[in-house]
């Protein structure tokens, strides 16, 4: 589907059934699958032969829709996890270990925030994080010698701040490393982080890109770009034997498709993490209408967002949408047909005036989720960002007035007649 516009992507891709086959990707929800003799059973294990043997390393229905995640974003590789913590997590682990340091921008998802900040730190990695507009001088500071990798959110949740991206990527290339963004909000729709530097992208498949919130789910794409072996001493577990798969050296032995088939067999056969079929079924659905849907929220967001800049009872709005908005020239580069249906905003009157006019809302929900159909809304300082102090929230970029509004696909009048009743209140 290497031709076909990203449309045509959404609703065909991955997925090219033969003569007499189903024409919509089966559900195979079996752990395992049968072969005739114990010598070709032994040459998957000892990865001579492609195919399947346990689902917790490979499913045809996961990798189906990997493969169309894959096609989306112009990489050469992919893999479904089963959330898009884990996607995170395993993108990192893949190449970093106890004694490295990372790289991150400030501006992230609290959950990934704690992963980097704590977490990983509990297993022996270091990170430092920077503000997303910090110079390219004070940037290159930051880097050690036991760096390994960059990472940041091409548009960040809840803060919305749009990633230079070409300035964290040509950061990390100088210093032999891969930028790693997570690019869960735009998705492929409006931004295609590979043709900007990055050199592997996540996802959070439970948003968007799922679209009806039926199914948690993540996804891990290599763009195939980034040249282990010419920094083969800082990535050992790419370009040297690797012992517990026979001395294999992905490297060599599966070229541009090396991180992901390490991924695969290392990190999915020790920790898990893999998506049931099922849920990558719904996933797969859901992507066929990625390109409708992501259209109809940003238009309806940019709506709402021009609504309440003039609302007497808000005190700011971010939206990237807006021209007078800080993030508007950044959005015009890496954004400039749209970026998601997430906007944030203030209440005036703080934290209690934020959390009353929630409880006011009739047609939003308020709801531990974010981009999916149905409008929705939360307060970050009190729930997914609550473990967070107030230095590290103000370095997220979140207030405590701060409300994240995920605006859904319904019509915009009712969201705005329900918005300003709720402000009323």
């Amino acid at each position: 589907m290497t031709n076909y516009k990203t449309s045509t992507v959404c609703v065909q891709g991955g997925y090219e059934p033969k003569n007499g086959e189903p024409r919509v990707v089966p559900i195979v929800q079996s752990t395992t699958f049968k072969y005739e003799s114990s010598e070709q059973m032994g040459n998957l294990f000892d990865l001579k032969e492609s195919g399947y043997f346990y689902t917790r390393l490979s499913n045809p229905t996961n990798d189906a829709v990997a493969n169309k995640i894959c096609q989306l974003e112009g990489g050469v590789a992919a893999i479904l996890t089963s959330s898009g913590q884990a996607a995170n997590f395993y993108a990192m682990m893949n190449i970093a270990s106890a004694g490295d340091h990372i790289i991150s921008s400030s501006a992230i998802y609290g959950g990934t925030y704690n992963l980097i900040a704590h977490t990983m730190k509990q297993m022996g990695i270091e990170s430092t994080f920077v503000e997303p507009d910090i110079s390219p001088e004070e940037l290159e500071k930051k880097f050690q010698p036991n760096t390994k990798l960059v990472f940041g959110e091409t548009l960040s949740n809840p803060s919305l701040s749009v990633l230079d991206i070409e300035k964290f990527a040509n950061a990390a290339h100088k210093h032999g490393v891969p930028l790693i963004v997570d690019n869960t909000f735009p998705t492929p729709i409006f931004c295609k982080p590979f043709e900007w530097g990055v050199d592997i992208v996540t996802h959070s498949t439970t948003k968007y890109m799922n679209g009806t919130a039926n199914s948690v789910g993540g996804a891990v794409v290599d763009s195939g770009n980034f040249d282990w072996t010419k920094h083969s001493d800082r990535f050992p577990g790419l370009t040297t034997p690797d012992e517990t798969y026979h001395g294999t050296v992905y490297t060599e032995s599966f070229g541009k498709a090396a991180y992901i088939v390490k991924m695969t067999t290392n990190l999915m056969r020790d920790l898990g993490s893999i998506p049931s079929p099922q849920n990558a079924f719904y996933l797969g659905i859901g992507l066929e209408t990625l390109h409708l849907r992501m259209e109809r929220h940003f238009q309806n967001a940019l709506a709402l967002a021009k609504h309440l800049e003039n609302h007497p009872k808000v005190s700011w709005v971010s939206f990237s949408g807006l021209e007078n908005d800080s993030q508007h020239e950044l959005a015009e580069k890496y954004l400039p047909n749209g970026s998601c249906g997430v906007i944030a905003f203030g209440v005036k009157g703080g934290r209690e005036a934020a959390i009353k006019f929630m409880d006011s809302l009739k047609l939003a929900a308020i709801v531990t989720h974010v981009a999916d159909s149905r409008t929705c809304v939360l307060h970050p300082a009190s729930t997914t960002h609550r473990q967070m102090n107030d230095e590290e929230l103000a370095a997220a970029g979140i207030s405590q007035d701060l409300v994240r509004m995920s605006v859904g696909i319904e019509d915009i009048d009712d969201i705005i007649a329900d918005v300003d009743q709720a402000l009323e209140q």
